[in-house]
C-alpha cells in the first residue's frame, strides 16, 4: 500500500470493524473513527460490534453502519486466571466474533473497551491486526488485556499503563471539533425553547442522567431563574424531573435525551455535568466553561478527566457527595452573570484538546490494515 495525497493508506479498500458499544464514552468515539475512517478512504467498510441490549443499537444503525451483535462478556475488575480458563459465556462471544469477522472479511479490528472489547480482541488475535484505544489514563480490563497483543495501542493521555502506548487524545465528531458556537447560537436557543439572550446552563448526567445532579439543580431552579439564568437539562430517559415554573423568567427546559449535542453546546453559555472522558474531552473542544460531578463510583478516573480543565482555569470539580441546591447556585450564579470570568474561563478551556485525534487514528487503523 502506498500514501495517497490526503495521507491515507491506499491499495485494496480495507473493512474495518469497531468494538465499542455499551456506553456513549465507548461509542461515540469509536463513530468519530469510523467517519473519519470514511473521509479518507471512501471505498472502506466499516462495521460496528456491538451487544443486543447496549446502547450502539439506539445510536450506531441511524449513522449508517452495519451493526453486529454479540452476548455480552461482563468483566471483572482484575485480571484472574479465569480469563485463561475463558467461561462458557466467553467462549461463545468469542466464537460469534470470529464468525463474524470471517463474514465480512475483517481487515482490523479497533477496539475501546467495555463488554463487547475484550471476545473481539480474542477472537481477533493471531487472526486480524488490532489496534486499541484507550480513553482514561486508568485502563479498563479488556483494554489491558488486549493491549498485550495489539498492533498499535493508542491513548487519550499521557502516563497511561498500556505498552507501546501513543498519545493521540480521544476521536471527537467533527460536528464537535468544528463547532462555531457563537454562529449556532440563535439558532440553538430557538430548537429548544430558551430565551434567546439570557445566559444559559446546559446539565447533563450522561446518556443516561445523573439522579444527584438532576436533583441539586432541579432544587435550584428558583434561584437560578431569579438570576436571570436559563437551563437546558437532560436528566435521562428513565428519570422523570418536576420543575416549577417561575412566570416571567428564562425558561428552564428539561428535556430526556440530548440527540443533538452540537445545538446544546452551542445553546450554552457553561455546563455541569460528569466528567467522563468523551465529556471532558468535548467540553473543552468547544470552549465551554464546565461544573465537573465526577461519578463517585469507580477507579476516580472521572477526577482525573477533569483535572487539566480545572488546573487550566477551564472547570471547577465539585464531589457528587457535596453537590446540593445550595452548591449549585453558589458555583453557577456568579460565573454565569460575569461575562468577563465566563470569558476567561473559555479561553482556558479551547485548544487543551486534540482536535485531529479521529484522523490521526484512522491512519493508524488503515495502517494497521495493510
Amino acid at each position: 500500500m502506498t500514501e495517497g495525497v490526503t495521507g491515507a493508506v491506499t491499495g485494496p479498500a480495507p473493512t474495518v470493524v469497531v468494538a465499542g458499544g455499551g456506553t456513549a464514552g465507548h461509542i461515540e468515539p469509536a463513530m468519530a473513527l469510523a467517519d473519519a475512517v470514511k473521509r479518507l478512504r471512501p471505498d472502506a467498510t466499516v462495521v460496528a460490534l456491538g451487544t443486543p441490549k447496549g446502547l450502539e443499537n439506539e445510536l450506531i444503525p441511524p449513522r449508517g453502519y452495519q451493526l453486529e451483535l454479540i452476548p455480552p462478556v461482563p468483566l471483572p475488575r482484575k485480571p484472574t486466571t479465569d480469563l485463561l480458563r475463558l467461561p462458557l459465556k466467553v467462549r461463545d462471544s468469542v466464537r460469534q466474533a470470529r464468525e463474524i469477522f470471517d463474514r465480512v472479511g475483517a481487515d482490523v479490528v479497533v477496539g475501546f473497551g467495555g463488554y463487547v472489547s475484550l471476545p473481539a480482541y480474542l477472537a481477533a488475535r493471531g487472526r486480524v491486526p488490532i489496534v486499541v484505544h484507550e480513553a482514561n489514563q486508568s485502563p479498563g480490563l479488556a483494554n489491558r488485556v488486549g493491549a498485550r497483543f495489539a498492533k498499535r495501542v493508542a491513548v487519550a493521555v499521557p502516563d497511561t499503563p498500556l505498552p507501546k502506548a501513543e498519545v493521540i487524545g480521544i476521536p471527537l465528531r467533527r460536528s464537535i471539533t468544528s463547532l462555531d458556537r457563537a454562529a449556532l447560537r440563535a439558532e440553538a436557543r430557538k430548537h429548544f425553547d430558551l430565551d434567546p439572550d439570557a445566559p444559559t446552563l446546559l446539565v447533563f448526567g450522561g446518556s443516561q442522567g445523573a439522579r444527584s445532579i438532576n436533583n441539586a439543580v432541579s432544587g435550584a431552579a428558583k434561584e437560578l431563574a431569579d438570576a436571570g439564568i436559563g437551563v437546558l437539562h437532560a436528566h435521562g430517559p428513565k428519570n422523570t424531573l418536576v420543575v416549577q415554573e417561575f412566570p416571567g423568567r428564562p425558561p428552564y427546559v428539561p428535556v430526556p435525551y440530548l440527540e443533538r449535542m452540537d445545538l446544546a453546546y452551542a445553546a450554552a453559555d457553561m455546563v455541569l455535568c460528569r466528567s467522563g472522558a468523551m465529556t471532558a474531552a468535548e467540553v473543552s473542544a468547544v470552549g465551554l466553561p464546565a461544573v465537573f460531578v465526577p461519578l463517585p463510583i469507580g477507579n476516580g478516573e472521572q477526577t482525573t478527566n477533569a483535572r487539566p480543565a480545572v488546573d487550566a482555569g477551564a472547570a471547577l470539580l465539585v464531589e457528587d457527595a457535596n453537590l446540593n441546591p445550595a452548591k449549585v447556585a453558589e458555583l453557577v450564579i456568579p460565573r454565569l452573570t460575569d461575562a468577563d470570568r465566563l470569558a476567561k474561563m473559555s479561553a482556558a478551556a479551547v485548544g487543551m484538546g486534540h482536535r485531529e485525534a479521529d484522523e490521526v487514528l484512522a491512519k493508524i487503523v488503515l495502517e494497521a490494515a495493510k
